[in-house]
């Protein structure tokens, strides 16, 4: 047996992994996404069952909670992720906090907060120990990860205080720590050591959890068709909804986000940039509102006769505007440009959302109005991409 063909050791010290070799998502990490499913799926349930402001809300705090919770794990691997056993340990023992998580993700607010707490609490424990043996191990990137690892430190030190407290205090406690833990990124950027990131590993990341988000809107439409059983008015519904979905995937993967990859990739190396920060940042405005129009759309489908709420209407339609809002910071961020995201798809947002007026148009005529918005983005954005004007990954 060559050398090459030993096995590696079970346990290696986290080191650098953002060389220039090719990377994507790993089996591990795909298996940890599978958890945030069962969270946001879990938060959309809660959510169609109080269609009101509050619900909004919760809805839209949790899934800040959430994706945060998903996003600063996927930046400890981007960068040290060396797949051994203690690795491999941490990364599956954070996923069963998730899991717990999405136990609790019903009651998060009310009577099963602690433990919810006890749950996100239990991954930044867990990253918090990640990134101190990366510290030991790593000392040329010692002064980015200390960032990373104060924050982290504020994070759950505020977070634990959380605890014995209830209402509206619990929850300023919990909104504090995720800011000083999403600041830490920035604060790094800009006074770091300019550690990198890996370059093709994060938007490979970052696309799968979109991906995750649009499942929901897919599932979204069968569990309307099945609630309707299949009459025709719901089955057409249904058609009407996935238009608008596959329209919605066509704009992220071809066209806006591949044009945020690409700018990504040919400029993030150098950190100073912020275009790392900008892309990911970026994606919050662009899940929230994507998983908020999956809520919209399963309310469309289970009630296709035009008995809709002006919150499920305005779940379905600020969503998707917020979504295409959040394509287009992620295409402005990278590019450093405001103009790159106009006229397309900036364009079209005030018109998907004055879609969603209650006295403009019946439900069924505002969802089609919409989706024939979405396709024509679709065709005017590839139409750019053909004549060079917008710049992509995808041929």
């Amino acid at each position: 047996m060559t050398t090459d063909d030993r096995p590696a050791p079970l346990i290696r010290p986290p080191r650098l992994r953002t060389e220039k070799a090719e990377r994507g998502a790993s089996r591990l990490e795909l298996f940890f996404d599978l958890a945030y499913v069962l969270v946001i799926d879990q938060l959309a349930t809660g959510f169609a069952d109080h269609l009101d402001l509050t619900g909004t809300a919760t809805f839209v705090g949790l899934l800040i909670v959430t994706w945060w919770s998903w996003v600063t794990t996927t930046l400890y691997a981007n960068r040290f992720d060396t797949n051994d056993v203690l690795y491999r340990l941490a990364k599956l023992a954070a996923t069963g906090a998730v899991v717990g998580m999405a136990a609790a993700a019903l009651g998060a607010t009310s009577d099963e907060g602690t433990e919810f707490a006890l749950c996100y609490l239990a991954t930044r424990v867990l990253l918090l120990l990640l990134y101190v043996r990366a510290w030991r191990h790593v000392p040329e990137a010692r002064h980015t990860i200390g960032i990373y690892i104060g924050g982290a430190v504020a994070a759950t030190a505020l977070w634990t205080a959380s605890l014995p407290v209830h209402g509206t205090a619990r929850y300023v406690l919990w909104a504090a720590g995720i800011l000083v833990e999403a600041a830490a990124p920035i604060v790094a950027t800009r006074l770091g050591d300019k550690t990198p990131l890996h370059l093709d590993h994060l938007p490979d990341r970052f696309a799968l959890f979109v991906i995750l988000v649009l499942g929901e809107s897919v599932r979204s439409i069968a569990v309307g068709v099945h609630e309707e059983h299949w009459v025709a008015a719901s089955v057409v519904s249904a058609a009407i909804a996935f238009t608008a979905v596959a329209a919605l995937w066509w704009i992220y993967f071809d066209l806006g986000g591949a044009a945020g990859k690409r700018e990504l990739v040919e400029e993030g190396e150098n950190s100073e940039t912020g275009v790392a920060d900008a892309y990911i940042y970026g994606h919050l405005p662009l899940v929230v509102g994507l998983a908020v129009a999956a809520v919209g759309i399963e309310q469309f489908v289970a009630h296709p006769s035009g008995d809709l709420g002006d919150t499920a209407r305005w779940a379905l339609h600020g969503g998707t505007a917020l979504y295409l809002a959040g394509v287009a910071v992620v295409m402005m961020g990278t590019s450093g440009r405001w103009l790159s995201a106009w006229p397309w798809p900036v364009a079209v947002i005030p018109l998907v959302a004055l879609a969603g007026i209650p006295e403009f148009l019946p439900p069924m005529a505002s969802v089609i109005l919409v989706t024939l918005i979405l396709v024509a983005t679709v065709l005017a954005g590839m139409r750019a991409q053909r004549r060079g004007a917008l710049r992509t990954t995808e041929a």
